[in-house]
C-alpha cells in the first residue's frame, strides 16, 4: 500500500498538507452504531494490507453484554477473525486529536472473501443492491436531530439542558429561534470546522423545539454515502460539545417532558437515465411513487426495531409530543409517519418520519429503502391520503420493543431484503438487550410500588 495516500479524497489531503500522519484509526460499524477497530501508527498502515477483528462485535449488546453466538454452529462457538479491507474513500480527518489522524472505514469478508452479513453497512449494501439490478438508484437525505445537556456523570440523575453563554441553561420551546442557536455557539462553530475538515457538507442547522435540541440537515446522495457521513457525525458533534463542557446525545428521549430527537429519511429513486421514477413525463405522480408509499405503509411494522432499537425509543412514540405513531400518508403534514414534502417533480420524494436518531444510520436507511423496495415491487396502492391532523388516526406501530421484535420475527419478505443472517442475529441481541434491561429497577418502581404495592 505504499501508494495509499493517493487514493485519499481531497478533503483528506487537504487536511494533511504540510503535515506529517501520525496515526490511522481502522473502524467498523457495530450493531448500534459505534466506531470499533484499531488504531495503528501510519506507518504500520502502509504495510499493512488488511486487519483483523473477532465477529463477536455483532454479538455484543449496548451494556457489553452477549447474545448466543454459538446459535446454528455445529462445532460450538470459536469467534473467527473477519478481515477488514479500507475503502479509503471514506478516509476522513480526526481534527479533535492531539495528532495528525485519519479515520478510515473498512469493509468486512469472511476468509473467502465473502461480505460479512451481519455488518451494517453490508446490510445496506445488500438493499442498495438490489435497487440496481431492477435499473434504479435510491437517492437519501438524512436529518439529524440530538441533544446538547449538561455533563451527566450520575446516571440515576435527569438530563439537564446545558448552560448557555447568558448563564442561563438552555430553553425548551424556541424552535428555529436564532439565538436559542446562538447560546451553545461555540459548539456549532466546532462542528463546523470539524465538517469541514472531513469534507462533510451541511446543509443547513437549526433550534429544534427542545432545550438543547439541534437539528442537521444533510445534502441528498448515495445511501451509503450519507450512512458513512451520520456514523462520522455522530462522532464529531460528540466531540464538539465534549470540548465545550457538554455533552452531545443521540437518545431518542433523553429528557422528560421535551420532544424526541428523530433522523427523518427523505427517499427518491432515479432511472437509469437519472430520471426521478416518482414523477412522469410531464410531472405528475406516478405508480412507482405511490407503490413506494405503500411499501412503507405496508412493511414499516416489520422493520421498527431497527428504526427504534431500544426501550428508551419507545418513549418517542406519545401522541402529541412531535412524533407521529402512525402510518398515514399525507402531503406537506408533519403529522404523518410518511410525508410528502413540498418540491417539484424532479424533487419529488417521500419522507419516513418513524426513525429514531437512536438508530443504526446503515441500518435505519437500510430498512426503510427496504420497505420502498418491497413496494415498488409488489405493486400494491396506499390508502387514501390523509386531510388534516394524522395524529388523530389509529396507532399503527408497536409501542415496545418485545412487541416490535415479534413482528420483525416472522417478517419473511423482510428478511429476504436485508438478509436472514443478520435477521437472526440482530433478533437474538436485541431479545438480550430486553433481558438486560428487565434485571434493572428504576426510579419510578421504587417511588410508586416500595410502600404502595
Amino acid at each position: 500500500m505504499a501508494d495509499w495516500k493517493d487514493k485519499l479524497p481531497e478533503a483528506a489531503r487537504a487536511y494533511l498538507e504540510g503535515h506529517r500522519l501520525d496515526e490511522v484509526e481502522c473502524i467498523i460499524s457495530d450493531l448500534p452504531g459505534i466506531a470499533r477497530g484499531k488504531a495503528m501508527p501510519a506507518t504500520k498502515f502502509a504495510k499493512t494490507k488488511h486487519s483483523y477483528l473477532p465477529n463477536s462485535i455483532f454479538y455484543q449488546t449496548i451494556t457489553g453484554g452477549y447474545a448466543d453466538a454459538a446459535e446454528n454452529e455445529e462445532k460450538g462457538y470459536t469467534e473467527p477473525d473477519m478481515i477488514l479491507k479500507p475503502d479509503f474513500s471514506t478516509a476522513a480527518a480526526a481534527p479533535w486529536t492531539g495528532d495528525w489522524t485519519l479515520q478510515i472505514i473498512h469493509d468486512l469478508t469472511n476468509r473467502e472473501g465473502k461480505p460479512i452479513e451481519v455488518s451494517p453497512r453490508n446490510v445496506l449494501k445488500r438493499v442498495v443492491e438490489l435497487y440496481h439490478k431492477k435499473g434504479w438508484t435510491p437517492v437519501v437525505a438524512p436529518e439529524l436531530e440530538f441533544y446538547l445537556v449538561a455533563r451527566n456523570t450520575d446516571p440515576t440523575k435527569p438530563i439537564e439542558p446545558p448552560m448557555g453563554r447568558t448563564g442561563r441553561r438552555a430553553a425548551g420551546r424556541q424552535a428555529y429561534s436564532m439565538s436559542a442557536v446562538d447560546e451553545y455557539g461555540p459548539v456549532i462553530d466546532d462542528i463546523y470546522d470539524f465538517a469541514e475538515a472531513q469534507g462533510l457538507e451541511i446543509d443547513g442547522i437549526t433550534q429544534e423545539g427542545g432545550a438543547g435540541q439541534v437539528e442537521i440537515n444533510l445534502q441528498h446522495g448515495d445511501p451509503v454515502k450519507l450512512a458513512d457521513e451520520v456514523f462520522y457525525f455522530k462522532r464529531l458533534i460528540r466531540e464538539a460539545a465534549l470540548r465545550h463542557d457538554c455533552f452531545a446525545t443521540f437518545m431518542a428521549k433523553p429528557i422528560e417532558g421535551e420532544p424526541g430527537s428523530a433522523m427523518h429519511i427523505h427517499h427518491s429513486v432515479l432511472d437509469e437515465e437519472g430520471g426521478n421514477i416518482f414523477s412522469g413525463p410531464q410531472g405528475g405522480e406516478t405508480d412507482a411513487f405511490f407503490h413506494f408509499i405503500a411499501g412503507m405503509q405496508n412493511h414499516m411494522p416489520s422493520v421498527i426495531p431497527l428504526l427504534a432499537p431500544y426501550v428508551n425509543s419507545y418513549r418517542r412514540y406519545v401522541k402529541d409530543q412531535s412524533a407521529p405513531i402512525n402510518l398515514e400518508w399525507a402531503r406537506d403534514n408533519r403529522t404523518a409517519g410518511i410525508r410528502i414534502p413540498l418540491g417539484g417533480p424532479k424533487s419529488r420524494r417521500v419522507e419516513n418520519r418513524l426513525a429514531g436518531m437512536d438508530c443504526n444510520p446503515y441500518l435505519g436507511i437500510a430498512a426503510s429503502l427496504a420497505c420502498g423496495y418491497l413496494g415498488l415491487i409488489e405493486g400494491k396502492r396506499p390508502d387514501a391520503s390523509v386531510k388534516g391532523d394524522a395524529s388523530e388516526r389509529e396507532e399503527a406501530i408497536p409501542r415496545d420493543l418485545h412487541s416490535a421484535l415479534e413482528i420483525f420475527a416472522t417478517a419473511t419478505d423482510m428478511h429476504e431484503v436485508l438478509g436472514p443472517r443478520f435477521c437472526r442475529v440482530y433478533q437474538m441481541v436485541k431479545e438480550a438487550e430486553i433481558d438486560e434491561f428487565l434485571q434493572v429497577i428504576s426510579p419510578w418502581e421504587r417511588e410508586h410500588l416500595l410502600l404502595n404495592v
